[in-house]
């Protein structure tokens, strides 16, 4: 694409009169361009891309973007802001994919990646190719790629979507976090479904207030558009019981359906039995009722049901189709995910890394834990400080057995990361094992016949950051090599 077309996309007030080579990729790393590449300066946390100009320039640019003027030769392109020129400059050169297939976009606090995992699969069930991009890895079609960010910036979301678009991929779904819709990531994101699963506190080091974290939320409702097509309707699916719902139902002008447990809702699940094997409800639809016996386990796994049945129903999908699809699932890696190598008591890992996420599922386990709940848990560094003592506190409540450990430390010292934690519980009973490894083998070896033991905060993870350094680490393999030992 002609650079000059690709600039009338930013619709400038005068238009751009100076050369006009040939683009043939887009990047905002130097050390990704090549000749004929459009490099895009951003200013990030650590690095300023306009640092980079020149080397970029000397790698083959033919052109940049910048927020200031710089002695270059070749164009540069003076804007105001270079991130979301990006966003709309990515989705111009990508050929706007998103408007060549379905998009659901998913957003809230916990339940994001399970939701996005169901609705994916109920999709794939009924023959549909899929693609999905979330805290775990991106899906292509058969294609899986790692992924350093749940959400990821728009030049490489773009083009995720274009190749999305080459695999003929029906239906695109992707979690949304808060930073990518604060930050602009998603913008130039055609999205026809928006899912909102929770509000609860998180992220706070980031926003700052709940309320500026509830805002950032209501961004992709704000953001499905202000038009109603017949052939292509936009559908909001929100969460009945979250009073954040009221909010984001008020900021859509789309179609609103709504899913819940204790308040009204269009989509609503009633007499709920939990086991140690499943959860049996009965879904009610405009007084219609479904039988659902399912392998997920908690109350917080049926939310995450009701909301990925509802993006499916609104999808056009059959009801009944649905529900096969949703009985069939075993879990979702890191989600309440068992470890088991023949022991007589239970090892459940789960991704539960905010106080809401941890209190409900050890509220879970509490339903068929027969005898002592162990729960090994800690703060990630460079997060969210003020959840420390709270994610202490359930611990030690909802627990009978709590011990803390490191998390993923970074760059803060992880013996006053769980000085914060024991803050919120002095006179509590606890354990402090900083090492997570001596942790879980800790309890592997203390828990007794009927016994549970969560290891919480990690999940799927199969790393722990440590200062500057990545180590191998997986706390389902841990657990079992502790198992194996015992």
């Amino acid at each position: 694409m002609k650079l000059q077309k690709l600039l009338a996309y930013l619709h400038p007030i005068l238009p751009f009169n100076g050369e006009d080579p040939e683009i043939t990729s887009i990047e905002n790393d130097n050390r990704k361009v090549q000749k004929g590449s459009l490099f895009i300066c951003i200013k990030g946390y650590t690095v300023d891309g306009h640092n980079f100009a020149e080397s970029a320039v000397n790698n083959g640019a033919v052109a940049i973007i910048a927020e200031r003027p710089l002695d270059l030769d070749v164009p540069v392109i003076v804007v105001n802001d270079t991130t979301r020129v990006m966003a709309v400059l990515a989705d111009a050169f990508y050929g706007q994919p998103t408007k060549k297939l379905r998009l659901i976009g998913i957003t809230g606090t916990n339940g994001k990646t399970t939701t996005s995992h169901l609705i994916e699969k109920i999709f794939a069930d009924t023959g549909k190719k899929t693609g999905l991009i979330g805290t775990m890895y991106t899906k292509i079609a058969d294609n899986t790629i790692e992924t350093k960010n749940t959400t990821p910036e728009s030049l490489t979301l773009q083009k995720t979507f274009q190749q999305m678009v080459d695999a003929d991929v029906d239906l695109a779904v992707m979690e949304v976090s808060s930073h990518a819709l604060d930050l602009g990531r998603v913008h130039g994101c055609d999205y026809d479904i928006a899912v909102f699963t929770n509000l609860t506190q998180d992220h706070l080091d980031y926003h700052k207030t709940m309320e500026e974290y509830k805002r950032s939320k209501g961004l992709l409702f704000a953001q499905l558009g202000n038009t109603f097509d017949l052939n292509k309707p936009k559908f909001a699916v929100l969460n009945a019981d979250d009073p954040a719902t009221e909010m984001y139902s008020r900021s859509t002008a789309a179609h609103v359906v709504t899913y819940g447990i204790d308040q009204k809702a269009d989509l609503k699940a009633e007499n709920i039995h939990m086991t140690p094997k499943g959860t049996k409800f009965d879904l009610v639809i405009d007084g219609a009722i479904y039988p659902v016996q399912m392998q997920l386990i908690g109350k917080f796994s049926v939310y995450n049901v009701l909301a990925s049945i509802t993006a499916a129903l609104v999808s056009g999908i059959g009801i009944n189709d649905i529900i096969h699809s949703i009985e069939a699932v075993e879990g979702v890696a890191g989600r309440f995910e068992l470890v088991h190598s023949g022991q007589d008591f239970t090892v459940i890992v789960d991704y539960a890394h905010t106080p809401d996420s941890l209190e409900n599922v050890l509220k879970t386990i509490q339903h068929f834990a027969k005898k002592k709940i162990f729960v090994i848990v800690g703060c990630g560094g460079d997060r969210d400080r003020t959840k420390r003592p709270l994610m202490a506190q359930i611990a030690c409540h909802l627990a009978t057995n709590p011990i803390f450990t490191s998390d993923n430390p970074r760059s803060e010292d992880p013996l006053a990361i769980l000085k914060e934690m024991e803050a919120g519980v002095q006179g509590d009973t606890y354990q402090v094992i900083p090492d997570r490894k001596e942790a879980i083998y800790t309890a592997v070896n203390q828990a007794a016949a009927g016994d549970v033991i969560l290891i919480a905060g990690k999940g799927h993870e199969t790393y722990q950051t440590i200062g500057t350094v990545v180590h191998d680490f997986d706390d389902r393999l841990v657990a079992r090599e502790a198992i194996e030992e015992r």
